[in-house]
């Protein structure tokens, strides 16, 4: 990415310090937020242009030209979102008179439901996980995460940074700290608190042992020597792909977020309550849940034109 002015860096990074002060928007988005950003300074730079004087067919240039450039409608509809909330933090601050951004329509978002796992493909997850890594210490460790993931619909983030305080004791509830460090209880399910329970007293082994030889404690459930301290997100979804393969599963149909979709899935399709589900995924907003209806109304459709011994020979 081409380097952009001082006075560009200046207001980037004054809007994404009002959204983590004033929003408490998590550091993904701000990151996302400022990648956008950047990508429009510089194409404003390359164009004898600034943020203060950039106008409305400007931005629409811009939007042209990422278009041309093949870039999905989805990315296209969020650079547009990032460009139009600094431009209201602008005029909020007094920098510009106007938002020239406000009119401007974006190409939409393109509604395509979550990508979700039958409850079979979850077990040949969950089977792959215990026996399909070289070492003990690993298979445990990827019993418990899958376990954990699955049963809770925890954000692959939320999963790798839980702290290990969270999870001592047995618990029949886990403290899950989310979105905008909003924090809120997950119950556990006995397999998921059985694997939890395993892996924690492994871990403590390791982590006394590792602690003889000079190494600091880590106060992560699930400790890395990496400059993070805990397991990557790009680790875990490496690793969920290579227990798709062990196990048998689509590895295309596999992320750590799919385990995410199938548990409010599952849930719904059990009976459980959306506002249940949207306490537990820790959505701000129910109308984010409400696409798990959407995704269970097309499989009932798929089992209905599979299943119906009217729909066969159609």
């Amino acid at each position: 990415m081409s380097e952009i002015s001082q006075a560009s860096s200046r207001w980037i990074s004054a809007f994404l310090d009002a959204q983590a002060a004033e929003l408490d928007a998590s550091e993904n988005t701000r990151l996302a937020y400022g990648r956008d950003l950047m990508d429009y300074a510089a194409w404003l730079e390359r164009k004898g242009l600034t943020f203060e004087v950039a106008g409305r067919i400007d931005v629409e240039n811009y939007l042209i030209d990422c278009d041309a450039a093949g870039l999905a409608q989805s990315t296209r509809a969020r650079r547009l979102s990032s460009i139009k909330q600094l431009y209201r933090f602008a005029y909020e601050e007094g920098w510009r008179a106007e938002n020239p951004a406000i009119q401007i329509k974006g190409p939409g978002r393109q509604k395509s439901l979550p990508k979700t796992l039958s409850l079979e493909e979850v077990d040949q997850l969950l089977g792959a996980a215990q026996t399909s890594a070289k070492s003990q210490d690993d298979r445990l460790r990827n019993t418990c995460m899958m376990q954990l993931l699955y049963a809770t619909g925890m954000r692959v983030s939320e999963l790798v940074t839980l702290p290990v305080s969270a999870a001592r004791g047995d618990p029949r509830m886990i403290l899950v700290r989310g979105k905008g460090d909003k924090e809120r209880m997950v119950p556990l399910a006995p397999a998921a608190r059985d694997a939890l329970g395993v892996w924690i007293k492994r871990r403590d082994a390791l982590e006394d042992a590792a602690r003889k030889n000079g190494a600091a404690a880590s106060k992560f459930l699930f400790p890395s020597r990496g400059k993070t301290g805990h397991l990557t997100r790009h680790r875990f979804y490496l690793l969920i792909k290579e227990l798709a393969v062990a196990g048998g599963v689509d590895p295309s149909k596999v992320t750590p977020h799919t385990l995410r979709h199938a548990f409010a899935t599952h849930l719904l399709a059990g009976g459980a309550d959306l506002r249940a589900i949207q306490t537990l995924l820790g959505h701000a907003d129910i109308s984010t849940t409400e696409i798990y209806t959407h995704v269970l109304d097309e499989r009932l459709k798929e089992l209905v034109l599979e299943k119906h011994p009217l729909a066969k020979g159609n």
